[in-house]
């Protein structure tokens, strides 16, 4: 409880402006305390010397004396102890909004101020508060867009809107360069303006309702269309498979037949060769004989032994044997030959079909052309003109534009059209569009509209 107090004290004799102990105190005419260099430097630059707490003026600067007594009072605080952090301080960072009345350290702005182009700390906020003149200003969340509010011609906060030139504008503005222009309060105009703004998020909002129900639809044709696709794959899989196996049959007969086939001729040619075999044996055989007997010189024993030579017998083999080398077995290659060009004739003309009836299956037919009025407004959608492009006589709400003999005169802009009477729109388009010839710069004989 004590050191509680001790804190409490050290808030009650702390400057408002740097938030730490009193150095040099001195006390304005309003009453309220400061550090001497702190008032000093937020009064150096002012023309009008406030209170940052009360907003009370002084006409001239008043003198400052330092406060003895409360000077008296920090340095017996000062001896109870290091002064304590509190414990919700928060420093801006470089990504923060700082206070504009801190000096030194910054700390995090609380909120920012639209009439005073100012942001506040929780602790310079608390005018905002307590006085009545600044409790009407508009307190938003912590910008460092401020500057924007501020006409840069004038240096003064913009509360009015130009419907003519569609720009912010200040009093001064409104009774220089665009005296006569339609101006309303930027609270009239944003009134307006969010009406348009509830009218478009319900028009969101519809799409996206209907989006989202559509989504669900694709997502149902999705899981439709993959579970389709997915039999079929199996489907097919399944029949080439099948194929493949008839296939794989078909040449494993065809193999054991020629294998048996092969066994047979090689038997019966085999069993041909051994009886030839013998018989040239026998043959050779009785040539050694006959050319034995040739060689003999005795006459009377070569004609006795000529006699009983036996005679030749008919030989085993036949005449008619059909020598082909590597050709017996061709017309049966030439059958399968002819059957693998049969099957791809088939398959390519019934390939033709299956790709035909793949390419069929179109979830996402696209809609007609439109033909009618009714037919291209479905397409329509809200959008208005870009003052900063056109130089040419605009509606109001800048919904049309006209080409007059009229000159009309404009602030000048780098975005602006200036040897072609063209504009842009403010918005983007998307989806269907018709695209149209051009306007040319010549001037036409009667005002057109578009």
């Amino acid at each position: 409880m004590a050191q509680k107090g001790v804190q409490l004290d050290r808030e009650t004799f702390s400057c408002p402006i740097c938030l730490d102990l009193l150095k040099d105190p001195v006390t304005i005419p309003c009453g309220h305390s400061y550090c001497m260099d702190c008032i000093k430097h937020h009064w150096d630059g002012e023309r009008i010397h406030s209170c940052p707490q009360c907003r009370q003026s002084f006409t001239p600067r008043p003198v400052l004396l330092k406060n003895t007594m409360l000077a008296a009072l920090v340095e017996e605080l000062k001896k109870t102890g290091p002064p304590a952090a509190p414990a919700d301080l928060c420093y801006a960072g470089a990504e923060d909004v700082s206070c504009d009345v801190c000096t030194g350290r910054k700390l995090r702005a609380f909120k920012s101020c639209l009439q005073c182009v100012a942001s506040y700390c929780e602790q310079h906020l608390q005018p905002h508060f307590e006085s009545a003149a600044l409790q009407k200003h508009k307190l938003v969340e912590p910008s460092k867009q401020l500057r924007e509010n501020m006409c840069f011609r004038h240096d003064e906060v913009m509360k009015l809107f130009c419907r003519t030139d569609q720009q912010s504008i200040c009093y001064l503005c409104s009774v220089d360069e665009h005296k006569g222009h339609d101006t309303v309060s930027a609270a009239a105009e944003r009134t307006e303006r969010q009406r348009e703004l509830e009218g478009s998020r319900l028009n969101i909002q519809q799409r996206i309702q209907d989006g989202e129900k559509e989504v669900k639809l694709l997502q149902q044709e999705v899981q439709a269309v993959n579970g389709s696709a997915d039999k079929a794959v199996e489907d097919s899989e399944k029949t080439f498979t099948e194929l493949i196996r008839l296939m794989e049959k078909r040449s494993s007969e065809v193999k054991q037949q020629l294998r048996s086939q092969q066994e047979r001729e090689v038997s019966r040619v085999r069993e041909l060769q051994e009886k030839l075999e013998l018989e040239l044996r026998d043959l050779k055989r009785r040539d050694a004989e006959l050319e034995l007997l040739s060689l003999t010189e005795d006459h009377n024993q070569f004609l006795h032994s000529y006699p009983s030579l036996p005679a030749l017998s008919e030989s085993t083999h036949s005449s008619s044997i059909n020598v082909r080398p590597l050709r017996y077995f061709e017309d049966v290659t030439a059958a399968v030959s002819d059957l693998r060009d049969k099957l791809q004739d088939v398959l390519r003309d019934n390939w033709t079909n299956i790709s035909l009836n793949v390419s069929k299956v179109d979830v996402l037919r696209p809609p007609p052309e439109p033909r009618t009025r009714a037919g291209f407004l479905k397409y329509s959608s809200e959008n208005s003109l870009d003052s900063n492009t056109t130089r040419l006589s605009s509606s109001e709400v800048m919904r049309k534009v006209t080409i007059t003999r009229e000159t009309r005169f404009y602030p000048s802009h780098p975005d602006r059209f200036t040897t072609r009477p063209q504009v842009l729109s403010r918005g983007s388009l998307a989806g269907r569009y018709i695209s149209a010839r051009p306007m040319t710069a010549r001037e036409p004989p009667l005002a057109k509209k578009w």
